[in-house]
């Protein structure tokens, strides 16, 4: 006699219809971490090249508009950034010729995530950079 096998009629269709939308949410997690990887690395250099065009100004009013300029126009390249901010520290033009010193920039944006249609994410996530350049020790301040 032969043993007879029950049907497994539809079993494949349940199965499907039960792992569908979780591997769907993987695929939506995965998005959100590469364009957060790549928004978080914008930011970076950014900062970098606002620190940069900062320490190649001759004054602190000068490095103020040039690194505020240089990172909006990287993000805005870049990224679709809300509230974008630049700080900076310049306390290093104040210091006498010769004396070592440096320039801080610090980048931070708002990188919408909403349009993803991943369930549970935040609306919105704040990266920030930051990046140090020096100043020339023996170019006038």
């Amino acid at each position: 006699m032969t043993a007879r096998r029950p049907r497994e009629r539809g079993s494949l269709t349940l199965e499907f219809a039960i792992i569908a939308p979780a591997v769907l949410v993987l695929i939506g997690l995965a998005i959100v971490g590469g364009r957060v990887v790549v928004a978080g690395d914008a930011v970076d250099q950014a900062a970098a090249a606002a620190a940069r065009e900062a320490s190649l100004a001759r004054d602190p009013v000068t490095a103020d508009r040039q690194a505020h300029r240089t990172a909006t126009q990287m993000l805005d390249q870049d990224l679709d950034c809300r509230d974008v901010t630049v700080e900076l520290d310049l306390s290093a033009f104040a210091r006498p010729v010769g004396s070592p010193g440096a320039v801080r920039a610090t980048v931070t944006c708002l990188v919408d995530l909403q349009g993803l249609g991943v369930p549970g994410l935040p609306g919105q996530r704040r990266l920030e950079g930051a990046a140090v350049s020096s100043l020339d020790r023996y170019r006038s301040r």
